[in-house]
């Protein structure tokens, strides 16, 4: 039976994983007081720097003696430069469940060469992390962006472990509960959950981590982008917004709103309030449908942000040409852009569901994914 066109549209259509959607209250004025053709080393580049890493601090309740650092490169940039100068003094627990942890492994085991255990998961599952020896690192994503499959809680992390943990945090960071007990290092960009603009990573130290460079030295050479510690002791500038090389202060003006915007929300709480709610419609939607169903195997492990899809209806006889064919007939009617499933990733769709994202434009969007559907069924 065909369904007919939807008559109400979302009124944002971007659902992209990354860059992630501004905030509903963003406009291009909101970005006039960044200070252009200024040194970021003149004292306002610097106030609004470390504005930046304080209220970073405030939202997600980090605590006080752990260090913020803004550096190049987004989340990627973050990570690479953790595991470079951190790994290496003892064996590592490699964990997977998606193309960027598994990226991860690659550079542990093909680049650095470390003595490594990897532990992978298939596309919708997740390890068991309570099988890692806690006494090696453990380098692991908290929220596997291209699975949609997260960590239910820390719980498997033993605060009297031995070995560093290193967590790649970009999309649970503002939305999901981030257990600063059981992390020592956490990154994440700006351009995920709070929809800020790319380039710009953040990273997270715990005392445990600091104690690390200033008593290690990896064997390999250090390009300087990378190099956290000069004479044996932390560059403690760069985590008080001296970053290591020209952040774009366009860029920084632009996070600065977007964590105004979620203080004025609330804070972390209504922030993961509105990714639960947005990730809740669409299952809901899934539960009531026989064709559809979350990528995700486990609910407690489903993410709220990077909610992945998967289409079950027998009669799809080429998976990833059926849901390209969706993806584009949404994106031509301007009702939802980029939601294809990452190119690693199963086939199907990913819909990003984060703090930036309208409940109501998800509300708007499905029934034009039942509609969709039935139009590449009928075809």
């Amino acid at each position: 039976m065909a369904i007919a066109k939807p008559a109400t549209r979302p009124a944002n259509p971007r659902f992209s994983s990354g860059p992630c959607a501004k905030p509903p209250t963003w406009t291009y004025e909101a970005l006039m007081d960044a200070p252009l053709g200024r040194s970021h080393r003149a004292a306002e580049g610097k106030a609004k720097l470390a504005e930046a890493i304080d209220l970073t601090r405030e939202i997600l309740g980090v605590p006080d003696d752990f260090r913020i650092g803004i550096v190049p490169a987004s989340d990627t940039g973050a990570f690479e430069m953790a595991m470079w100068t951190m790994l290496g003094e003892r064996p590592v627990e490699m964990v997977a469940w998606e193309s960027f942890g598994a990226g991860w492994v690659t550079d542990v085991v093909k680049q650095l060469k470390i003595e490594a255990t990897s532990h992978i998961a298939d596309y919708g599952q997740i390890v068991d992390m309570t099988t890692l020896n806690y006494d090696h690192d453990v380098c692991f994503t908290w929220n596997g962006t291209t699975s949609g499959v997260r960590m239910p809680n820390g719980d498997a992390i033993p605060t009297d472990r031995k070995g560093l943990t290193l967590c790649d945090a970009t999309s649970a960071a503002f939305a999901q509960d981030l257990p600063w007990d059981k992390l020592d290092v956490a990154t994440f960009s700006w351009q995920k959950v709070m929809g800020g603009e790319a380039a710009h990573g953040m990273l997270i130290l715990s005392p445990r981590a600091v104690e690390r460079l200033e008593s290690y030295t990896p064997p390999w050479p250090l390009p300087k982008i990378f190099r956290l510690t000069k004479g044996g002791k932390l560059i403690d500038g760069i985590f008080r917004g001296e970053t290591i090389n020209t952040p774009s202060m366009l860029a920084v003006e632009d996070y600065l709103f977007t964590l105004k915007w979620g203080k004025s929300l609330g804070g972390l709480d209504a922030l993961k309030h509105r990714a639960d709610a947005n990730a809740q419609a669409i299952w809901h939607f899934c539960a009531a449908r026989d064709w559809v169903e979350n990528l995700a195997v486990d609910p407690a492990t489903r993410s709220n942000t990077s909610v992945c899809l998967k289409f079950t209806d027998p009669r799809i006889t080429d998976g990833a040409a059926f849901a390209k064919a969706v993806a584009k007939r949404l994106a031509d009617e301007n009702v939802a852009l980029d939601i294809g499933a990452y190119r690693d990733a199963p086939a199907g769709l990913r819909i990003w569901c984060g703090a930036t994202v309208e409940t109501s434009d998800i509300e708007a969007m499905l029934p034009w994914l039942d509609w969709a559907f039935a139009r590449e069924i009928e075809a």
